[in-house]
């Protein structure tokens, strides 16, 4: 028998089946034809989904892209140092604003903070998916400041959207800004805190790739 785990089309198809969405619906939200999916997941081409649309399925889905063939993302595992049933969350050598071509998948673990697993569930994060950046510049001041770690669930993206502050890609920046629904279907308004700043009005789901949800924060006392 096939392991879903190891192998990324039986895993999509999986994946849509369980969330009614039709291989057309998910070809569109990539840009592609219509029977794009259909053909990937059936006969085999293309061999392997580009990394743009390989991340934006993900993100869609809220999958990690792990589960359609991308890079293991690092996640929290149990400590062992820490003390019994503790969660180590690594923080990653990477700021939200970063610029171009910023990554969350495969970026080096410079750190861990050990989290008490029941506080996690009282956030209602998934601690398999937990990762702290930091946050660069002061687009979202005063909710968030230059040098503040996040703690972004990226279990919780585009699958479960509602109201609030992401980690997202656009135009291959990776952000931090809030993020709420837009008039019209599939819209959404990203929003810089910042006054100074710019924010988005109205744009469509598929032109932004959500990474996680922002749900915590920790900051020094200046």
């Amino acid at each position: 028998m096939t392991d879903f785990a190891h192998d990324p089309r039986m895993a999509l198809d999986r994946l849509l089946t369980e969330r009614g969405i039709d291989y057309a619906r998910i070809s569109q939200v990539i840009g592609r034809n219509p029977a794009y999916i259909q053909q990937y997941i059936k006969r085999g081409s293309p061999r392997r989904l580009a990394e743009d649309d390989r991340a934006r399925i993900a993100a869609y889905l809220g999958v990690p892209e792990a589960m359609l063939g991308g890079p293991v993302q690092r996640v929290a595992a149990p400590a062992r140092a820490r003390g019994p049933g503790m969660i180590l969350v690594p923080k990653l050598a990477i700021g939200a604003s970063a610029g171009a071509g910023a990554s969350i998948d495969g970026e080096a673990v410079e750190g861990e903070v050990a989290f008490d697993p029941k506080w996690l569930r009282d956030l209602g994060a998934d601690p398999r998916a937990l990762s702290i950046i930091r946050v660069e510049g002061d687009s979202m001041a005063p909710t968030l400041d230059d040098g503040d770690d996040i703690l972004v669930d990226g279990g919780d993206a585009a699958a479960r959207l509602r109201d609030g502050i992401y980690v997202l890609r656009m135009d291959d920046v990776l952000m931090v800004k809030r993020v709420a629904r837009a008039p019209g279907q599939g819209r959404i308004s990203v929003i810089s805190d910042n006054p100074h700043y710019r924010s988005w009005d109205d744009l469509p789901m598929a032109s932004v790739q959500l990474v996680g949800r922002v749900v915590w924060t920790g900051r020094r006392v200046r």
